[in-house]
């Protein structure tokens, strides 16, 4: 098998030996990876000799991913929780495996004019597809309670009505345009800060979560991998926050045409979390189609 860490392309993907694993890729079989990204993952699919159709709503991971042209990748333009209508579109009815990496991506972590990360001064923005409602705009016209009801069910933010209302309090004076702005805004708003994980970290993950509706689109999307999967087809799913990991668990269990194949979601070994701290917080889930669910051959 080839090693799930010798990919030529250039994103290092979390948990790469176990995705390999769950979706046993080999020459014939046909794959989604409807979290394109940085295209590692679908790196090791295609080293295995699979087919691999790319979905991606980002317009930089598009142009990163079309400018590798490697052979037996489709890159399609759009969210992956529209995958039967995008594969439709291209004449694809059932597949072999689908891969989701749920949330935001290394690259859009770490290009520092997105506004996804309170470590850096930068526009607040934090929309994936570069399109819509920004963070900007939730946290400058929103409801004080609205906001708050936001930070508290995505964040899970026990302080979220004093964050909020910290928010309120400071764009009444000035309109809050950067994540440096709005972490100040969260530090001041918490009580009893001094030191450790900074306390803005909960509320720029419920802003980013809102803003791209991330929980619907993951609810959406493993409805529409339940669908479109072969009888045996797996599904894999990596998720980073326990949010997440709830509906992959609980979709899985309940479903009437999948299999779990992971009774514990898989975590990243301790040398790949010293290589890779943000392996810590991944998880992994897999399941198996019993049946085709849509009907599909």
């Amino acid at each position: 098998m080839t090693n799930p860490t010798s990919s030529p392309l250039t994103h290092l993907p979390v948990l790469a030996a176990e995705v390999v694993e769950a979706l046993t890729p080999a020459p014939g079989k046909v794959f989604v990876d409807g979290t394109l990204g940085g295209a590692g993952h679908t790196g090791l699919l295609l080293d295995a000799g699979a087919t691999v159709y790319g979905i991606d709503q980002d317009p930089y991971a598009l142009q990163r991913a079309r400018s590798t042209a490697r052979p037996g990748l489709t890159v399609l333009e759009g969210n992956y929780r529209d995958m039967p209508t995008l594969l439709a579109a291209v004449g694809v009815s059932a597949v072999d495996g689908i891969l989701l990496d749920i949330g935001v991506s290394s690259f859009q972590l770490d290009d520092t004019q997105r506004g996804f990360s309170y470590h850096t001064d930068a526009p607040l923005d934090m929309r994936m597809s570069q399109s819509g409602e920004s963070a900007a705009d939730v946290v400058n016209t929103y409801p004080e309670e609205e906001i708050a009801a936001i930070i508290y069910e995505y964040g899970e933010e026990r302080h979220s009505r004093r964050i909020a209302r910290g928010i309120v309090y400071a764009r009444e004076r000035a309109p809050i345009e950067t994540t440096v702005q709005l972490a100040d805004i969260i530090k001041r708003s918490y009580p009893g800060f001094s030191k450790g994980i900074h306390p803005a970290r909960r509320s720029f993950q419920a802003l980013r979560i809102h803003v791209n509706d991330e929980l619907g689109a993951l609810r959406d999307g493993l409805t529409g991998a339940e669908s479109l999967l072969r009888p045996c087809g797996r599904l894999a799913v990596i998720s980073f926050h326990s949010l997440e990991d709830r509906i992959v668990k609980r979709f899985m269990q309940g479903s009437a045409t999948l299999s779990p194949l992971t009774k514990r979601p898989v975590v990243a070994t301790e040398a790949e979390q010293a290589e890779n701290p943000r392996a810590r917080s991944a998880k992994l889930r897999a399941a198996e189609c019993r049946e085709a669910a849509g009907g599909a051959p």
